[in-house]
């Protein structure tokens, strides 16, 4: 253990992991911002802070059974001459939830119907969000720790990533979800980013690789667009109260 303080490919690993998994952690900010944002202030906090830990549980529960882990990987189906691993399935599923999330709320976004009101419509609203944060995080912790059992061969390297991406992602979670709050357009935007994640995961399921760095340089692209939106916005109210 105290080896690893002076193991200079340790520490090398470290910060690789550590960068990886914080990007892997924007699909997660993405999809916890938008499962949040149809909620109050005081119950999307709770939601995000309860996603986030589900997000860290299981990554550390994951990385404590590395043995299972990596039998997930061994081909269990075959299809049309195609073989599937239960990650492969669990990727597929994953995707397909995450499309069909998107169109749905995408739909509810372009043609909003009548929504419930009172406290027993927001407590199943609450604890709604808080099993599809639950499925989801399964999925993208699976994801993230078989890439980082791929890079690292000390579990205390990976636990440490782990801890630290998530630390990153508890501070950004408020500041993504109250962005999206306050800017509703980037909301859609928001939402193309979970349909693109959720091909991503597909493809994956099906042995046709995106690389992530592809996906992650178009939504930078986008985000990049609408925040130079955002700002001209804010400049043409700041003239129009001027007037």
């Amino acid at each position: 253990m105290l080896e690893l303080f002076t193991d200079a490919n340790a520490w090398a690993a470290l910060l690789t992991l550590t960068a990886l998994e914080i990007v892997l952690g924007i699909d997660n900010l993405v999809f916890i911002a938008i499962l949040t944002s149809p909620l109050d202030r005081r119950r999307a906090r709770q939601a995000r802070a309860v996603g986030l830990s589900l997000a860290f549980i299981f990554r550390v529960l994951l990385l404590s059974s590395l043995s299972w882990i990596m039998g997930l990987t061994r081909p269990v189906l075959t299809l049309f001459d195609v073989t599937f691993s239960w990650r492969d399935i669990i990727l597929i599923v994953g995707g397909l939830f995450l499309i069909a999330k998107g169109t749905r709320e995408i739909h509810g976004e372009v043609e909003p119907g009548e929504e419930e009101t009172g406290r027993s419509a927001r407590e199943r609203a609450m604890w709604a969000v808080i099993t599809q944060l639950a499925v989801i995080d399964l999925v993208f912790s699976l994801d993230s720790i078989i890439t980082a059992v791929g890079l690292a061969d000390h579990l205390e390297v990976m636990v440490a990533a782990v801890v630290i991406a998530m630390i990153v992602m508890f501070a950004a979670a408020q500041p993504v979800g109250g962005f999206i709050e306050e800017h509703p357009t980037t909301k859609m935007l928001a939402l193309a980013f979970l349909l693109m994640i959720g091909l991503a995961l597909l493809a994956d399921g099906f042995h046709f690789h995106i690389p992530r760095g592809y996906i992650y340089s178009a939504m930078a692209f986008a985000a990049a667009v609408e925040f130079l939106n955002v700002l001209a916005r804010r400049k043409r109210r700041r003239r129009s109260r001027r007037r």
